[in-house]
């Protein structure tokens, strides 16, 4: 009796304990594609592959940050063209008698205290120079012995005289020179209704 296996026939079942024949192939795994370098390079399995990143790769941005920028070349700044002298032609039509007064009383007073300073100065002037004396001494000499008593100039022109009627000179002058004025403001205003007023140019030299 022998133990081969009979070849079984077509359309006929097949006998129990006889391994089965795989009908299909294995597949098989794609062919690795070359690189530039030559090596190959195996295909992803599914996994992905984390970027590894060195102590030099951290690096370099922090170094490139800390570069200094490059200077730019400095620019030629042309100077401004200078500009022409603006002139505007201005009629002062109307002056205010209020202000005018405000003005001319101010400038009245500084010019009386002006005049009682000069009148103490100039006698003090006169007097260190010994102008009084010698007037003293030639108008008595015209006199002679016979005149009576001796003329005697500081009687009449004391420093205390002199500034007193500075004073009142001056105060006079406060009081004209205002009404003068704030007169000649109400002129020209009147003045200005019929011409059109004083003409003034004014430029921004």
């Amino acid at each position: 009796m022998s133990t081969n296996n009979p070849i079984p026939r077509p359309g006929s079942a097949p006998r129990v304990g006889a391994p089965a024949r795989p009908t299909q192939r294995p597949a098989q795994r794609p062919a690795a594609a070359p690189t530039a370098s030559g090596a190959t390079k195996r295909p992803a399995t599914g996994s992905t592959q984390r970027p590894t990143t060195t102590a030099a790769a951290a690096k370099r941005p922090v170094e490139a940050s800390k570069r200094p920028a490059p200077k730019s070349p400095p620019s030629l700044v042309k100077p401004a063209p200078k500009a022409k002298a603006r002139r505007a032609r201005l009629l002062v039509s109307k002056v205010d008698p209020w202000s005018v007064l405000k003005m001319a009383f101010l400038l009245s007073v500084a010019l009386g205290i002006v005049t009682v300073v000069a009148a103490i100065v100039l006698w003090s002037v006169l007097d260190t120079i010994g102008l009084f004396d010698k007037v003293n001494a030639f108008i008595n000499d015209i006199q002679g012995s016979e005149g009576g008593e001796p003329f005697d100039l500081l009687s009449i022109a004391s420093l205390g005289q002199v500034a007193s009627f500075s004073t009142i000179v001056a105060v006079v002058n406060v009081v004209l020179l205002t009404t003068l004025s704030v007169l000649s403001a109400w002129l020209y205003n009147i003045s200005a209704t019929l011409v059109g007023g004083i003409g003034v140019t004014l430029t921004d030299d």
